[in-house]
C-alpha cells in the first residue's frame, strides 16, 4: 500500500523528463518556398532517411516522404498536413509538415493548435507573401515561438540587409540573426554562426541528396582567398546589424516577441544542420497547456490530449480512420480507455501508431508533446479532448469561414449511401464544410472551402475512397462570415444579393457575392455578428 505514492511520483517524474525531450514544431510558408524540400533535408540531417528529397516506393517510384496522397504526388504540392516523428541527439522531434497553398489554410490552423514552435520559411527572392503573413499573425496571436529561415540563398534574391528590413517591417517583430550569409544570393559560400563566431563554408553535393560537406573555421579573417571580397561585405553588414541592436533574447523568443533568423539553401543542404541544431537547442519542450478556462494543465497531470486532425483511408488497404492527437499531459499507453469530453463516451485507444508520413509503426507509450495516430471508430472529431480522470476541455480549434462555394450532386443513384457517407467523413475531417440552406428544404448539399482546390481534393477522395462519381457547380459567393440566428434573419431580409447557409453543428454562415457587398451590409448593420473565424475570436 505504501509503495503506491512512490510509484506515482516516479511515473510523474518520468513524464516530466520525457516532456523535456520533446520538440514539436511546424513549418509554414507560401507555395514553392521549399517547405517540403526543407522537411526532407531535416530528416536527412537527423538520420531519419538515408536519401533526402525522396523515398523509394514499392513500385520503384520516388516521392517526398511527407507527400503521401496520390493527388499530392501528381500535382507536386502538399494538400494535407503530415506528421513525421524522429529522434536525434537524444531529442524526440514531432515535425508537422503543412500545406503551403492558401486553399488549405484550415489544415495549417489545426496544426498550429498542436505545436510548440513554428519555422517561417521565406523565399530569398519573394520574401513574405500574404499567405505566410496571415498564418504568422495567427501564430503570433497564440504566442507561438517563431524561427525564420531564409531559403534558396543559392539563387538571386534580396541581399541580407534588405531581407532583414523586409522581414522586420512585414512581421512587425524584431529579428535576431543567428547566422549571416557570406556571398550574395546566387553566389552563396556559407554562413557565419554568430553564436560562436565560426564560419561554415559549404560545398555542393550531387543533386543535394547527401549531407553537404562543410568546413568550419574561426569566422573573423580566416576565409579562403576566393572568399575575401564576400567576407569583407559580410563583416560590414554585421557591423551595421550590431549597431541597430539585434542580440538574441531567449525569453523574448519564448514569449513570441522576437524571431531568430537563419539563412541557407534547403536544395543544397546549406544551413540545414544549423537549423536543426537551433530547433533542438532553442525550441521549447512540451509545457503546461491551458484548458478552456485558462488554467494551465501540468504535463504530469493525468492523460489528456487534443484531436487536431482526423484522416480516413491513409492506407487504402485497410480503409481505416486515424485521429491525430497531441498529448498535452500524462503518459499515453496503447489500449488505454479515455473519455471524449464532447460526447461523454469512452473509447479504447487500442491501435496506436508512431507516424512517419504514410508509414506507421505500433507505439506502446508516448508523452506530452508527442503526436500519436490512433485508429478510431465512432464519433471523434477535430477539436475533441480525450482524457482520463477529471473532465478537461482544451480550447476549440478555429476554422476560417469559406470563400468559395459549390453545389455537389451524385451522378450514380446506386451510390447514394457511399456519397453521403463520404460527405460526412470529409466534413468531420475538416476537408470541406458541408452546408445546407437555412431557409428552404433544398436537398442538394453545398460545399464551402477557403479555395477551389479543396473541392478538387473532395471530388477525388469521394471517387477513389467511396466510389462516388459527383458533379459540382460553382456558386456566386466569394465572402462569408459567421453570424447568429438573429443575424441570419437580417441577412436574408437584406435587399442585396446575400444568403445564409448552416453547418452541421448549427453555425450560421452569411454569404455575400463579394467583399464590397459584405462591407456595405456591415456598415448598414453594425450590430450584426460577422466573424472571420469559426470556433474562436482570435484575429487573423
Amino acid at each position: 500500500m505504501s509503495a503506491l505514492p512512490v510509484i506515482a511520483t516516479a511515473d510523474a517524474r518520468r513524464v516530466v523528463e520525457e516532456a523535456k525531450r520533446r520538440r514539436t514544431f511546424a513549418i509554414i510558408s507560401h507555395p514553392d518556398a521549399g517547405k517540403t524540400t526543407l522537411t526532407e533535408k531535416l530528416l536527412l540531417y537527423a538520420g531519419a532517411v538515408g536519401e533526402a528529397g525522396s523515398v523509394t516506393a514499392r513500385k520503384g517510384r520516388k516521392a517526398a516522404t511527407s507527400d503521401w496522397m496520390e493527388l499530392e504526388r501528381r500535382r507536386g504540392i502538399s494538400v494535407t498536413s503530415t506528421v513525421l516523428r524522429f529522434e536525434h541527439d537524444g531529442v524526440v522531434f514531432n515535425l508537422l509538415d503543412t500545406p503551403g497553398h492558401k486553399d488549405f489554410s484550415e489544415d495549417t490552423l489545426r496544426v498550429l493548435a498542436a505545436v510548440d514552435c513554428a519555422v517561417i520559411l521565406v523565399d530569398a527572392a519573394r520574401g513574405v507573401e500574404p499567405q505566410t503573413e496571415q498564418l504568422f499573425r495567427v501564430a503570433r496571436a497564440r504566442g507561438i515561438p517563431l524561427l525564420a529561415f531564409v531559403n534558396k540563398y543559392d539563387r538571386p534574391g534580396l541581399e541580407p540587409l534588405e531581407m532583414l528590413d523586409h522581414l522586420t517591417d512585414t512581421l512587425e517583430l524584431p529579428l535576431a540573426p543567428l547566422t549571416w550569409p557570406v556571398g550574395i544570393p546566387g553566389a552563396f559560400r556559407g554562413v557565419i554562426d554568430r553564436r560562436d563566431d565560426t564560419f561554415h563554408r559549404f560545398e555542393r553535393t550531387t543533386g543535394g541528396a547527401g549531407i553537404a560537406p562543410e568546413r568550419i573555421m574561426n569566422a573573423r579573417g580566416q576565409g579562403d582567398a576566393e572568399d575575401d571580397a564576400a567576407w569583407a561585405v559580410a563583416e560590414e553588414e554585421l557591423e551595421l546589424v550590431d549597431e541597430v541592436g539585434s542580440a538574441f533574447d531567449l525569453d523574448a523568443f519564448l514569449r513570441g516577441e522576437q524571431i531568430p533568423l537563419l539563412f541557407g539553401s534547403a536544395a543544397w543542404n546549406f544551413g540545414v544542420g544549423l537549423l536543426l541544431g537551433v530547433i533542438r537547442d532553442l525550441a521549447p519542450p512540451a509545457l503546461p497547456r491551458p484548458a478552456d478556462d485558462g488554467t494551465p494543465r501540468p504535463v504530469d497531470d493525468p492523460f489528456a490530449a487534443l484531436v487536431f486532425k482526423v484522416q480516413a483511408n491513409m492506407d487504402p488497404r485497410h480503409r481505416d480512420r486515424v485521429a491525430f492527437i497531441r498529448i498535452n499531459s500524462g503518459r499515453f499507453e496503447r489500449g488505454m480507455r479515455v473519455t471524449n469530453a464532447r460526447t461523454g463516451r469512452t473509447l479504447a485507444l487500442s491501435f496506436a501508431h508512431e507516424v512517419f508520413g504514410q508509414d506507421r509503426s505500433s507505439l506502446d507509450e508516448a508523452f506530452p508533446g508527442d503526436v500519436v495516430g490512433v485508429v478510431i471508430g465512432g464519433d471523434v472529431r477535430v477539436g475533441d479532448t480525450l482524457f482520463i480522470g477529471s473532465t478537461v476541455h482544451f480550447p476549440p480549434i478555429p476554422t476560417l469561414t469559406p470563400e468559395s462555394f459549390v453545389t455537389i450532386s451524385n451522378r450514380d443513384v446506386g451510390r447514394h449511401k457511399q456519397f453521403h457517407r463520404g460527405l460526412e467523413q470529409l466534413d468531420q475531417e475538416g476537408v470541406i464544410h458541408v452546408l445546407r440552406r437555412a431557409h428552404n428544404q433544398d436537398p442538394v448539399p453545398v460545399l464551402g472551402g477557403v479555395g477551389p482546390m479543396q473541392f478538387e481534393v473532395a471530388v477525388e477522395r469521394l471517387k477513389t475512397e467511396f466510389g462516388a462519381d459527383v458533379h459540382t457547380q460553382m456558386l456566386p459567393w466569394a465572402a462569408a462570415r459567421r453570424t447568429d440566428a438573429e443575424g441570419a434573419i437580417k441577412v436574408l431580409a437584406d435587399p442585396g444579393a446575400t444568403d445564409v447557409f448552416v453547418r452541421g453543428d448549427g453555425t450560421h454562415l452569411a454569404v455575400f457575392p463579394n467583399r464590397f457587398v459584405l462591407e456595405r451590409f456591415a456598415q448598414r448593420n453594425p450590430n450584426v455578428q460577422l466573424d472571420r473565424l469559426i470556433g474562436a475570436d482570435e484575429p487573423v
